[in-house]
């Protein structure tokens, strides 16, 4: 059983950064494929970014070039992080564990973009 805690979430104006965290309990981290979703009001969640267990990302096109996701297994933790932010990107953000079609989730952050 994998259990995970976001943190890092906030308000921030328009063109700002922010660092989402996501610390994993357990000692098989490693091997779980790791991503952040995001579901803003009245909205289905989306994937936002995701990163393979052997390091591979992927990011929904809304986000390229904007967002970065990195892991440090060492610390058993997921990072987002959200550079020239916008009002649509904001939404509460889940982190996901993911392996052999299992998932994990966190109970998520609220991040909100407003001026």
């Amino acid at each position: 059983q994998v259990q995970l805690v976001e943190s890092g979430g906030g308000v921030v104006q328009p063109g700002g950064s922010l660092r989402l965290s996501c610390a994993a309990s357990g000692n098989s981290f490693s091997i779980y494929d790791m991503g952040w979703y995001r579901q803003a009001p009245g909205k289905q969640r989306e994937l936002v970014a995701v990163i393979t267990s052997g390091g591979i990302t992927n990011y929904t096109g809304s986000v390229k070039g904007r967002f970065t996701i990195s892991r440090d297994n060492a610390k058993n933790t997921v990072y987002l992080q959200m550079n020239s932010l916008k009002a649509e990107d904001t939404a509460v953000y889940y982190c996901n564990a993911a392996r052999s079609m299992v998932d994990h989730w966190g109970h998520g952050t609220q991040v909100t973009v407003s001026s």
